[in-house]
């Protein structure tokens, strides 16, 4: 049964006043956000474009808290699920939804567990990699499985709590350079930069874990317009403390990387390189300190992702089967639940048998690629007009910001499918130069884009 079992429109405090706490739904979204990639993405550019990008970092908390923001009062505003309100735009959103969901949740149980198995295997050498990964499946699926949002959401507070003493502990010793740091907030984009620029701006933290934000307020028992304001210094302090971590991680690219001289690879294992140049820099110490810190992103990301999208799914299915809004199938412990944790954990394990499944992996990338987007545009169409009431409808300047976020995650998406799909153009010779025109032409009408604007 859920923890939360009332219906939407009824507030779980007595009729109290709304008061904010620390520790809340926006510091969980944030946290599950923050993986490897954004920590790797910002290590690059800090080691390839010293502080040249910090205005784009900026750029990229803003425009999380508009969405989020946005997820957050549709869901207070109306009683209705994020999932709802999509179901209100056509059924295309849910022929879309729906394969999205099972896809992605396959092929992410698979990386997160083996991400957060990357820093313990070079912790703890003498247990092997693959068996890490399952360990990290089986405590994140033990710990969602029988845990309260309430017990979540403090093991998610400890977590951040590692990642800020370790990250943010490491920017304090590399000594920023405060005056190249303020040069970094003016907006410019250096010669060859352009997908690193779109890449801090539109990647501090959170993919559909961003949608889940409406799920946690209810976990939370924030149901009604009165925790407005509450949600919003929620949501926006979650998502500075995200913009300081994000920033401490440019440091150490700008400052540590950069200066050692080496070249970080992407993918998760570019942090276990930075951990190598950290302890012939500083020494075991700090170099392991930050190994701990990768694995509390990568972690958190994971009970995040078992609790959050498993809500999701648990929507989802309910509607599909017909069920009444707050049915308990549709819950936290319900059996809608309990199935997508049960697949995001035990099959996804199959895939560490695999050598790169190329068909799941592709269509993973393709999906995935549209999803920011699709979260961008049906935000627009949700917050306007008659699905929401008038006093909480978008004004102006939100509809501006949410259109400014479409448009970037679209170019984002375009940048990532061309990537996904360039590796495997030569089984299609025909497409592949048309692709690569694309391909320039995209990044030269971003690069103009990005100038007018700037």
């Amino acid at each position: 049964m859920s923890e939360n079992t009332q219906a939407p429109r009824a507030d779980l405090d007595g009729g109290g006043p709304p008061r904010w706490k620390v520790i809340g739904p926006g510091l969980v979204v944030a946290a599950t956000g923050v993986g490897a990639a954004d920590m790797v993405a910002t290590l690059v550019a800090g080691s390839q474009y010293g502080y040249a990008l910090l205005w784009a970092v900026i750029v990229g908390v803003i425009l999380k808290i508009v969405l989020v923001e946005g997820a957050g009062r549709y869901t207070l505003a109306t009683g209705k699920t994020i999932f709802e309100g999509w179901k209100t735009l056509g059924k295309w959103t849910t022929w879309y939804f729906g394969p999205y969901i099972i896809l992605w949740g396959f092929v992410y149980g698979a990386t997160a567990m083996s991400s957060a198995a990357l820093p313990l295997a070079a912790l703890m050498p003498a247990v092997d990699l693959k068996i890490w990964a399952v360990i990290m499946g089986l405590l994140g699926f033990v710990m969602v499985w029988f845990g309260k949002y309430s017990f979540f959401e403090k093991v998610t507070a400890v977590l951040v709590g590692i990642m800020f003493i370790t990250v943010v502990g490491l920017a304090f010793i590399a000594v920023p350079n405060i005056p190249e740091m303020l040069k970094g907030l003016i907006p410019m984009i250096p010669e060859g930069g352009v997908v690193y620029t779109l890449a801090l701006a539109g990647g501090v933290g959170g993919t559909i874990t961003l949608a889940a934000y409406g799920y946690w307020l209810r976990e939370k028992g924030w149901y009604t317009p009165k925790w407005m304001r509450v949600m919003r210094i929620d949501n926006s302090m979650a998502y500075v403390m995200t913009g300081i971590f994000v920033l401490a991680m440019l440091i150490v690219g700008a400052e540590v990387v950069r200066a050692a001289g080496v070249t970080i690879s992407g993918g998760d294992k570019g942090l276990l390189e930075l951990g190598d140049v950290l302890k012939a820099e500083y020494g075991t110490v700090v170099g392991n300190g930050f190994l701990i810190g990768f694995w509390a992103a990568s972690f958190s990301s994971i009970i995040g992702v078992w609790n959050g999208v498993s809500l999701m799914f648990a929507d989802f299915w309910g509607h599909m089967r017909k069920k009444p809004a707050n049915h308990p199938d549709t819950l936290t412990g319900g059996k809608y639940f309990k199935f997508y944790v049960l697949w995001l954990t035990f099959p996804p394990m199959v895939l560490f048998l695999l050598d790169k499944p190329i068909a799941l992996i592709l269509a993973y990338g393709v999906l995935g690629a549209l999803f920011m987007p699709f979260l961008a545009v049906t935000l627009l169409g949700l917050l306007n007009g008659k699905r929401i009431p008038k006093a909480w409808a978008n004004r102006w300047h939100t509809n501006t910001a949410l259109a400014i976020t479409a448009v970037l995650y679209i170019v984002l998406g375009l940048q990532q499918l061309i990537q996904v799909l360039s590796p495997h153009w030569s089984l299609f010779p025909r497409a592949t130069a048309k692709a690569v025109v694309a391909c320039n032409k995209l990044h030269a009408t971003t690069a103009f884009a990005f100038r007018l604007v700037i």
